[in-house]
């Protein structure tokens, strides 16, 4: 990760001031670092030791990165990791502009590697995320949304990144095919889960220790698996005081929301879909050599569901 940290500075690198200030804000934000780890472990569970794994895991930091601004602007949010977000620090324009210039900086870094597989992987990954920020966007305030819904833009703005950093480090040791699928499925598994656990701590988490505010998916309209699980097994009263909630992004009766999804058991509801989707992560690299890398891999995806932050 030092080596990848130093890859990141390297190419951070601008003429104008502003765009090496804004980017160095956000990702010096103390991040998880969580895609690029998952690649340089899958390589190194494949016995790949080449650089171009730095170079990569930089790449799918660089890109998630650029989601990042591009999300703060769109969801008009005030606070990322426990500090000002760029847009609250520098303004939308910066913001968006800067984005922009985390994406074609991955580009560049992806012709680097020569390999047209490389960037034919990550340039459908980069379209999926931008189509699942899309569908996100035509789902706000729906309180009609269902759980199949759901899934599918996670998985396509969440999940599809730690798809494509299992499937890249596959790439790079020149694996089969199976053993890339396989790679793949672990990376998209443990993608949607840590996306459901997210927005499980987004109603049962500490503002402190996440570092953003609690309801701002509520306040945002996005409709995530607790409350479409409270709306299914709330009565009739629940589901109107959710509906509205939904339609108005009103947190003024964010306490009243909380305790519902509490009272219909959508939290632990949740918690249970993001073991499952655990479990198939584990499952998914059961037929990998065993090493420290994969061990590694099997603990985070079951270490994922004790998450708080």
């Amino acid at each position: 990760m030092r080596a990848v940290d130093e890859v990141i500075a390297g190419r951070l690198h601008s003429g104008v001031p502003l765009v090496g200030q804004v980017a160095r804000y956000i990702i010096s934000a103390g991040g998880k670092r969580l895609r690029p780890a998952l690649l340089l472990l899958m390589a190194g569970a494949l016995d790949y030791r080449g650089a171009q794994r730095h170079t990569l895991a930089a790449v799918v930091e660089f890109i998630h990165t650029a989601t990042l601004l591009h999300d703060d602007v769109v969801d008009e949010s005030t606070l990322r990791r426990g500090r000002a977000t760029a847009n609250q620090s520098f303004g939308n324009p910066a913001s968006v502009l800067v984005g922009d210039f985390l994406y074609s900086r991955a580009f560049q870094m992806m012709v680097d590697t020569g390999s047209m597989r490389v960037m034919q992987v990550l340039a459908d990954a980069t379209n999926v995320i931008a189509e699942g920020e899309v569908q996100q966007l035509m789902n706000t305030h729906d309180a009609t949304l269902d759980e199949a819904g759901y899934l599918h833009v996670i998985r396509s703005k969440t999940a599809k990144l730690f798809e494509a950093s299992a499937r890249l480090a596959a790439i790079l040791a020149g694996s089969s095919s199976e053993v890339e699928q396989a790679c793949a499925d672990y990376g998209q598994a443990l993608g949607t889960a840590f996306q459901v656990v997210d927005d499980v701590l987004d109603y049962d988490g500490d503002a402190r220790e996440m570092g953003k505010n609690l309801g701002d998916d509520l306040r945002e309209g996005k409709v995530t698996l607790p409350l479409i699980i409270a709306m299914q097994r709330g009565n009739a009263l629940q589901r109107q005081i959710l509906r509205n909630a939904i339609e108005t992004g009103s947190t003024e009766d964010l306490s009243a929301v909380v305790t519902i999804i509490r009272e219909t058991g959508a939290l632990e509801a949740a918690r249970q879909a993001a073991a499952g989707q655990a479990q198939l992560a584990i499952d998914a690299i059961s037929g990998l050599p065993r090493n420290l890398h994969t061990e590694a891999l099997l603990q985070l995806a079951a270490q994922l569901l004790e998450r708080r932050v």
